[in-house]
């Protein structure tokens, strides 16, 4: 029969008063993790998570702001628009949607553009003024990154992964159609949407390619700032997509952060550090795990002359510098975390980086630092070694394919041939 869950959510109580007090309230003979194995059993059917997940999540937050978390995936963000100042002004804008019978306020003191709508006699999604291009559909969370990337009139800007163009407009709204933007993705498909919102935004100043993001600056570098809205796990939005609660393991999470490694080292390699207005990339999430966030960013300050500088936004949490038995650079205090329970916004990750040269540093130095570095990673995770840089997808691919033993092999003969060719 199904579990109870009024029966469940009581002993879950019970077990986190006894945490919170433990030498106090506990049962004799019975330590701290029977209590957390239960609690996490007790979680996972309440909330309907995989125990990996789960256990993920305890990783991150405190118990108490845990449930917080938990509870605010339960219940949807919400509904925001962005004025298009490329068209209107907010204040006329809001006026419009009032008359229509729709009940808004400003989005907070940080958006000079948010609505925040709370009902609507008339769907939002195609009043005359949506048509007309005077707002976009956007959540609060992905205006930040935009914010962070503080574009300049006339430059050029790369959004690397940029469907379904929300914050392509709103760089173009910000430079007020002046300079040039590459609004890039590596899906056609959904590159549709990015054209529509573009035509219906007024924005003339974008130009759409269709690349994969590993690619450039092959395709196109020199770029006075670029934004990276790395593919991730969608861990940060659960409440729009609760498939995540449980269709998500450890490979999903390894794989996404290869991927992000792979992209940001791009993103990186196609500004241009001489910019007199920029040289700066902005990498942002919708996830919260370490993994696909502060991971991915300490592995580019060590890849990459760059380094980090302050988002710009006054809120959000600071990133992590220590988790578990990782160290990072202690700059990543700079970047900013914001979650559903404390901002009532998607969660999401933002750092922005400054390139003070556009030298790579060489394979030689890496490839020392790496055997000093004491490696707090199982073999399993271990990045393929700094060599891959010059690698096409398609052999990474392969690489990624091969059964472990076969992976281990191969790469112990490369290690072996190294040597001969010095």
């Amino acid at each position: 029969e199904p579990p109870d869950l009024h029966v469940i959510h009581q002993r879950i109580q019970g077990n986190m008063e006894v945490l919170q007090d433990f030498v106090v309230k506990r049962e004799e003979g019975r330590s701290r993790q029977e209590y957390l194995a239960l609690l996490r059993r007790d979680m996972a059917a309440y909330y309907s998570y995989s125990d990996f997940l789960l256990t993920k999540l305890m990783d991150i937050f405190p118990l108490p702001e845990l449930i917080n978390f938990l509870e605010a995936n339960e219940v949807p963000r919400p509904v925001t628009i962005r004025t298009n100042t490329l068209k209107t002004r907010r204040r006329d804008l809001a006026q419009a949607l009032i008359n229509r019978g729709v009940n808004l306020d400003p989005l907070g003191k940080w958006s000079k553009t948010g609505l925040v709508i709370y009902d609507s006699t008339v769907p939002i999604g195609a009043t005359p003024e949506y048509l007309a291009g005077h707002y976009m559909l956007q959540g609060a969370s992905s205006l930040l990154p935009v914010m962070a990337l503080a574009p300049q009139e006339n430059e050029r800007i790369l959004d690397m992964c940029c469907a379904p163009g929300g914050k392509t407009s709103y760089i173009a709204q910000l430079m007020k159609n002046t300079g040039m933007i590459l609004a890039n993705d590596s899906s056609a498909e959904r590159l549709r949407s990015v054209v529509g919102n573009l035509h219906r935004l007024g924005v003339t100043n974008a130009v759409v390619s269709n690349c994969d993001g590993r690619q450039f600056p092959k395709v196109l570098g020199g770029f006075d700032r670029v934004l990276l809205d790395a593919p991730c796990s969608g861990t940060g939005v659960i409440s729009k997509d609760p498939a995540v609660k449980t269709n998500k393991d450890e490979q999903d999470i390894l794989r996404c952060a290869h991927l992000q490694k792979e992209l940001i080292l791009s993103a990186i390699d196609s500004v241009n550090a001489a910019s007199e207005t920029g040289g700066y990339i902005v990498y942002c999430t919708c996830s919260i795990m370490v993994e696909e966030n502060e991971w991915v960013v300490d592995y580019a300050l060590k890849k990459r002359n760059v380094r980090l500088v302050a988002t710009g936004l006054d809120f959000g949490k600071e990133g992590f510098t220590r988790f578990k038995d990782r160290r990072f650079h202690p700059s990543l205090k700079s970047t900013r975390r914001f979650y559903p329970h404390t901002h009532n916004m998607d969660g999401f990750f933002i750092a922005k980086l400054k390139k003070f040269s556009n030298a790579i540093p060489q394979a030689q130095k890496e490839r020392a630092e790496e055997a000093t570095a004491p490696s707090a990673v199982p073999d399993t995770i271990m990045e393929p070694p700094p060599k891959k840089k010059k690698l096409e997808g398609s052999k990474a691919d392969k690489e990624q394919k091969l059964p472990q033993p076969a992976l281990k092999k191969k790469r112990s003969l490369q290690a072996q041939r190294r040597p001969l060719k010095a």
